[in-house]
């Protein structure tokens, strides 16, 4: 799988509060990039802790739910668009099917 926009999760680790998500963020994405998931199926079966929001829309839960993290997947192109990232806390407050992209 390709990860768009894997510089925002970067940059996020780079803030103080989300430090201690850098190695479980490396991790996921480590695991990502070899991935080749073609359907939700396929992901809950490596991941069953992830939450299939729609179709393409998923929730991963990272440093044991400390940290969540919203992604958009187009499984036919293998690609995976970073959409949130945020605490457990933070999560709390929005809304995980409506939220938009992060710049």
């Amino acid at each position: 799988m390709r990860i768009i926009k894997e510089k925002t999760l970067t940059d996020y680790c780079r803030l103080s509060k989300y430090k201690q998500a850098a190695e479980a963020l490396k991790a996921w994405v480590y695991e990502v990039k070899f991935s080749t998931w073609n359907n939700a199926n396929e992901l809950k079966s490596k991941y069953g802790n992830a939450s299939v929001i729609s179709s393409k829309r998923v929730v991963f839960n990272i440093k044991g739910n400390d940290y969540r993290l919203i992604v958009d997947i187009e499984y036919k192109l293998k690609i995976v668009f970073i959409v949130w990232f945020g605490t457990h806390k933070e999560y709390d407050t929005i809304n995980a099917k409506t939220i938009g992209y992060e710049s």
